[in-house]
């Protein structure tokens, strides 16, 4: 009875090496381990501003709320961001790229294991008469050669088939480290997505507000335009009846023209904004125009500025921990390429069926097997390897800038906005101090000329500067959203934050 080949005295020693490497796979893995850095911020609110302390409002350190465009409470606002969720074209195609940086992961995940395949095959050959088969048949055979050759060179079918398996064993973490990288990837990938899921909620309250804003100011503009042509009829009748000349008139015509010619821009400023909401939630022109139309609700009062600890900040702004993931990724690659610098040890085996007689094919007989780890050492490439590995050095230099880079970006963009914000809100106060101020204004003027004190000429200046007292306001309102809009986007949203895990 023949043994089994692998049981044979000579397999042990293979055996045993391959066991003790085993146990040596990723026990060490070279490179440098990435330790996640600590980004700047300040202590408080008021620290990191370069604006006056005039333009500063008070900071509640309250969590913002999680869907922080609630805050508005516009309930279109809400069901636009809801379908925005769902099929908006940006979204989607971030997480198409998120789905593909998972499956890259676990594509370099696989290189852990043995790659294992199968293989069969039947193919119908014939030997060269001269070929390196029948070259010794001219020493141990001169005078049988044709004869032997004949048989030889006869056309036969191989049967063929078997499996292949081979595994790395990862002494230097080589593939730990890649497994690493691709996980940093995943991690920048869930960031991108997060960013992508903030650009699109804050672009879409921003063009909503902004529709919004020239909305209401057509509704003012339109309302101007009736009692400006009723007024005009008033001057033309009592220039008919002589009691005024022309001037009152032409000065009232310029007056209506020139508010007239004030529709078109606005209106051309809400289709484009409607065009570009459309396009953020995945509609075609025109589709959103019922659920954009003109909403008189009345304004709800602007919520306090709730923005959590400024510690915080680098926990949700997407794009501070996408800055770290791809840092984490260039630490890891140096890892890599250092790997490449010492020896790789792959573990082959190999067993399957081959004969020339369909008969025999299945047969113990016709088995062959192989068995054995190969070594591939480095030895001279002229630097190439040793050059990846400080090309890798400077990379993960550079990502460590750029995460610095990302950090100041990200506060100088929360010093703007704050800034923007609180300019607003003061500009606000003041254009609502001369709304009143210009009806009062008006009504004197009007009192006045309708006792005949004066002409019509300081009621038409009143009137004007009412118009435009109120179309600054309403533009006023629009920007002091779109201020808070973008404070949300600066602080990367809104919501708790989970604490970092020590040394994560």
């Amino acid at each position: 009875m023949a043994c089994d080949p692998i049981r044979r005295p000579g397999a042990r020693p293979f055996l045993q090496a391959a066991v003790l490497a085993s146990v040596l796979a990723g026990c060490a893995a070279v490179g440098p381990d990435f330790l996640a850095p600590t980004a700047a911020q300040p202590a408080d609110w008021d620290s990191w501003r370069s604006g006056p302390d005039s333009l500063r409002d008070p900071i509640s350190t309250a969590a913002p709320p999680d869907r922080w465009w609630e805050s508005f409470h516009d309930a279109r606002l809400d069901a636009l961001l809801d379908q925005a969720r769902e099929a908006s074209p940006d979204l989607r195609t971030a997480a198409l790229r998120f789905a593909q940086s998972r499956l890259m992961r676990q594509t370099v995940a696989a290189q852990r294991g043995p790659d294992v395949g199968l293989s069969a095959g039947v193919s119908r050959q014939r030997q060269s008469e001269y070929g390196a088969g029948t070259r010794m048949l001219d020493a141990i055979a001169p005078n049988n050669r044709e004869q032997l050759v004949s048989v030889l060179s006869d056309p036969f079918t191989l049967y063929q088939a078997g499996f292949d398996a081979s595994w790395e064993i990862d002494l230097w973490g080589r593939v730990a480290r890649s497994i690493e990288a691709a996980e940093a990837d995943v991690d920048a990938s869930a960031a991108a997505t997060a960013q992508a899921r903030l650009s699109v909620a804050s672009e879409i309250a921003r063009n909503y507000f902004e529709l919004r804003g020239a909305q209401t100011q057509l509704r003012w503009l339109q309302e101007d335009i009736a009692t400006a042509q009723a007024s005009q009829d008033i001057l033309r009748a009592r220039r008919d009846g002589g009691q005024i000349d022309a001037l009152d008139v032409s000065r009232q015509e310029a007056l209506l023209a020139d508010l007239s010619g004030r529709l078109a821009p606005l209106r051309a400023q809400e289709a484009a904004a409607a065009n570009r909401i459309g396009l953020l939630v995945g509609q075609p022109p025109g589709a959103l125009r019922d659920v954009l139309s003109e909403a008189r609700d009345a304004d709800a009062a602007m919520p306090d500025l709730a923005l959590g600890l400024p510690s915080q900040v680098a926990l949700r702004r997407p794009d501070i921990r996408a800055a770290e993931a791809r840092l984490h990724a260039a630490t890891a690659d140096i890892g890599i390429a250092t790997a490449d610098l010492y020896p790789r040890i792959v573990l082959g085996a190999s067993f399957g069926y081959e004969s020339f007689k369909d008969g025999k094919f299945g047969e113990w007989g016709s088995r062959r097997w192989s068995v054995g780890p190969s070594l591939s050492l480095p030895l001279f490439d002229q630097g190439r390897r040793r050059s990846t590995v400080a090309l890798r050095e400077l990379a993960q230099q550079e990502a460590a800038v750029s995460y610095q880079q990302t950090v100041l970006r990200a506060w100088q963009e929360i010093d703007d906005a704050l800034t923007g914000y609180a300019a607003e809100r003061r500009r606000n106060l003041e254009l609502q101090r001369k709304l009143r101020a210009s009806g009062d204004a008006l009504d004197l003027a009007r009192a006045r000329h309708a006792g005949g004190l004066t002409d019509f000429l300081p009621e038409l200046d009143a009137r004007r500067t009412l118009l435009q007292a109120r179309r600054d306001l309403a533009q006023s309102d629009s920007q002091l959203r779109i201020g808070l809009v973008a404070v949300y986007k600066a602080i990367g949203g809104g919501g708790q934050v989970a604490p970092r895990a020590p040394g994560s």
